[in-house]
């Protein structure tokens, strides 16, 4: 079992509606749908191009996947992360865009929001020790030899190379779409995510994602409010 904490929308939101339209899944319910064809993309183009934000449920990362140390439980882990969540403060990202981090699309912040770094920041820390240290296939996985000296050390410290300065929020929505396939992507995600593209995004819950095995579906396990504001779910 892998754990991760993530900034998910409320399962009733209309983000989270238009997410499963999207991508086919829904991380609360753990149903599944077949895609459609939709612009000059076909069901099986775009079943493809979706295929790992569809397994990894619609999310915005602020703690990477991770297995439990030794000598830790579960138990233990919902225990402070119900103590996390009661001290930390609801806030908005004030706009949010859509993006690309190289030929991955992604529901972004437009500016800098100095509430959702310290979130970040904290809950990185908060958790570390529950983090069991990766392993070297792990480490392998990331091609640590591709990343910058500040990015590799964050891996091993942190087990996650996008931590602190080099933290980028994103709400994947793709996998790796071709070069020639752009264009016609970008136009087809801001007509879907078009009620959500330039408005503020609510930040009040924290999610606490988990993984049963290696390659299944991540699903919300628990679901708190920040600072005690809104509906809780907890597994």
């Amino acid at each position: 079992m892998r754990y991760a904490f993530y900034i998910s929308p409320d399962e009733n939101a209309p983000l989270t509606a238009a997410a499963e339209r999207w991508l086919g899944a829904n991380p609360f319910t753990g149903g599944i749908h077949e895609l459609q064809p939709a612009g000059d993309f076909s069901a099986a183009e775009l079943t493809a191009l979706t295929a790992d934000p569809r397994r990894y449920g619609f999310h915005g990362t602020l703690k990477a996947p991770f297995l439990l140390a030794p000598g830790k439980t579960e138990a233990q882990l919902l225990e402070d992360f119900q103590a996390f969540s009661e001290k930390c403060t609801p806030f908005d990202i004030p706009e949010m865009i859509l993006g690309q981090l190289g030929p991955f699309f992604a529901l972004v912040p437009a500016i800098d929001c100095p509430e959702l770094q310290a979130l970040a920041d904290e809950t990185v820390r908060y958790f570390s020790p529950f983090r069991a240290p990766l392993s070297d296939a792990d480490i392998a996985r990331r091609k640590p030899e591709t990343l910058g000296s500040v990015m590799r050390s964050n891996l091993l410290e942190w087990g996650y190379p996008y931590v602190f300065e080099s933290f980028r929020f994103h709400m994947t929505l793709t996998g790796a779409v071709p070069v020639e396939r752009q264009a016609a992507m970008r136009a087809l995600l801001e007509e879907a995510f078009a009620p959500f593209i330039g408005k503020p995004l609510p930040v009040t819950t924290l999610a606490l994602f988990t993984e049963p095995e290696r390659g299944a579906p991540f699903t919300v396990h628990s679901l708190l409010p920040l600072g005690g504001t809104s509906k809780r779910k907890m597994a």
